[in-house]
């Protein structure tokens, strides 16, 4: 069996885009509502450049999505599914363990 190595490399671009605190702020802005680059820049307060950067960081790896409404672009989050995603990382920073094997009360490490 043969690994596809072309849909891991397209998994790790969509966890890279997920991989700054700005964006992921902006990600959970976003699922609760649409927001422009303008409301988003105040919320991380970073220039409206580096916010349109990780917005489009964001999109290219299909998790936002945009439209215009009038002269103004609104950003929403085109999947919602990332949100199991925060809370999979949540669980980890809390301490939760949902594994039932042996080695996941090994504190030893000696468990491979």
């Amino acid at each position: 069996m043969t690994v596809d190595m072309i849909r891991f490399e397209k998994r790790a671009e969509i966890i890279k885009a997920m991989g700054n605190a700005a964006r992921l702020v902006m990600v959970e802005e976003l699922s609760r509502n649409e927001k422009t680059v303008g409301a988003l820049t105040e919320l991380v307060e970073l220039d409206i450049s580096t916010v349109s950067r990780h917005l489009l960081i964001l999109r290219h790896a299909g998790i936002v999505s945009c439209s215009k409404n009038g002269n103004r672009v609104l950003y929403r989050l085109r999947t919602p599914c990332v949100l199991n995603f925060f809370d999979c990382v949540e669980k980890v920073l809390n301490g939760e363990d949902e594994s039932t094997d042996s080695c996941s009360s090994d504190p030893c490490g000696e468990c491979i």
